[in-house]
């Protein structure tokens, strides 16, 4: 079965495209159409061969908490009439990221290990190890980059810069802080540790709305919460429930992004071994059985479902 790489769809009223990593992104006047293709990405390079049904996990995912949050955060998100589509408002961008931090753990445990003590002009307890929590989650902001890499930055900065304003900081605070209260709720239920995880938002007719997707393996680190105290205590690394595999596979065949690296060929087994992997992921993280859409056909499928929704809309 191959995987959906990419879509080349004209909707009436369209008036930009996107393609996105992972996402392709079909601009309308009021709207966006935004169809979670079967891509994959690590080291900030797409790989050759497109994933069976990780489109559909990722957006699946995404819903599954946007309808959960609806009521604490407004959001973006319109109607989802495909298993690998969501259609929503089209807001403006807020150019921070809102990365919250329960754990010490990825680039804080990165920045610790060097001898920091602060993170976006944030203070970190002395004597930590990686993947002790934080006493209370740490909101760690980036900028949001056009090209290259986000960077960190700290509230000062973002204020003093004008990036927004003091009254939008705090609305975004509270939102992300409601929001990772949330998602650690629900991964507790599950069975799993929210780690961190980021937060995009946009401004709507002057109102801050969540925007893009939210707690996916994509954006979130989870750990598993069985047996978590004891490696800790032991200093064994924890259980992290990500697409971190794959990036273990790759960097064992010689790649890790780095010019001059030849991308490895991927068998189809292994391809078969990541759709099975993101499976799990998501009904370790839903709590719900995974349902594999019709393969047959998917393009035609996503364009009829769109358009259905497009005429009904009118």
């Amino acid at each position: 079965m191959q995987g959906l790489k990419s879509t080349q769809f004209s909707f009436p009223g369209q008036t930009n495209f996107y393609k996105g990593k992972v996402r392709d992104v079909y601009y309308l006047e009021d709207q966006l159409i935004v169809i979670a293709s079967d891509r994959i990405s690590a080291f900030d390079h797409v790989l050759p061969k497109a994933i069976p049904f990780k489109g559909q996990i990722l957006n699946q995912i995404a819903l599954h908490f946007l309808l959960a949050s609806e009521d604490i955060v407004p959001n973006w998100l319109k109607r989802s009439p495909d298993p690998n589509v969501s259609i929503g408002i089209k807001a403006e961008p807020i150019k921070i990221e809102m990365v919250v931090r329960g754990y010490l753990a990825g680039h804080a445990w990165r920045e610790y290990k060097a001898g920091k003590r602060t993170i976006c002009g944030v203070a970190m307890p002395d004597g930590m190890k990686e993947g002790d929590k934080f006493p209370n989650p740490l909101i760690t902001p980036a900028t949001k980059a056009d090209e290259g890499h986000d960077e960190d930055i700290s509230k000062e900065e973002i204020l003093a810069r004008d990036i927004i304003t003091e009254r939008d900081w705090n609305t975004l605070s509270r939102y992300a802080h409601d929001l990772f209260y949330l998602g650690s709720q629900m991964a507790n239920d599950n069975g799993l540790i929210l780690v961190d995880t980021k937060y995009e938002f946009g401004k709507h007719k002057g109102q801050i709305i969540l925007i893009d997707e939210i707690h996916t393996p994509d954006s979130s680190r989870y750990y598993i919460k069985e047996g978590y105290k004891a490696r800790q205590e032991s200093g064994e690394k924890q259980k992290q429930l990500s697409k971190e595999f794959v990036r273990e596979w790759l960097m064992d065949n010689g790649f890790q992004g780095i010019e001059g690296q030849t991308m490895p060929d991927m068998p189809d087994s292994f391809v078969s071994e990541i759709s099975e992997r993101y499976i799990e992921l998501y009904e370790k993280i839903t709590g719900t059985e995974f349902q594999k859409a019709d393969y047959e056909n998917i393009e035609d499928r996503i364009y009829q479902n769109v358009m259905d929704y497009l005429n009904r809309a009118e």
